[in-house]
């Protein structure tokens, strides 16, 4: 994986942290304390997937690919999965701010990988 993705994922994720923390004082009744670390655990999963996905140049198109592409997506919703049932177990008062922060971050990472993947 290449320099450029990573600063951009590092540029998006402090727009997105800047975001977050604009809500955080306009409307915080609406939003999570776990704001910073569902931004920190997208920069961390995004920064892997794409890592699986473009380790080599060679590796970037036909069915390794596709492997890789699908092996990313897997190792993704499983951390999703354990990130989200991990939380709302322990912080049953914010579950539901948590919840619409977290499908917010999400989608916006998701397209920010849709499009990183689209340029490649």
């Amino acid at each position: 994986m290449s320099k450029k993705y990573i600063f951009r994922i590092i540029i998006f994720s402090v727009i997105i942290a800047a975001i977050g923390v604009l809500f955080q004082f306009t409307l915080p009744q609406y939003t999570s304390p776990a704001i910073p670390f569902i931004i920190i655990f997208f920069f961390l999963i995004t920064l892997f997937t794409l890592y699986i996905v473009l380790r080599t140049p060679h590796q970037v198109s036909g069915k390794k690919f596709v492997a890789g592409y699908v092996l990313s997506r897997f190792v993704k919703m499983i951390s999703i999965f354990l990130f989200i049932i991990l939380y709302m177990i322990f912080n049953k008062e914010d579950r539901w701010n948590f919840a619409g922060a977290f499908l917010i971050i999400y989608f916006s990472y998701s397209i920010f990988e849709i499009i990183a993947l689209k340029k490649q």
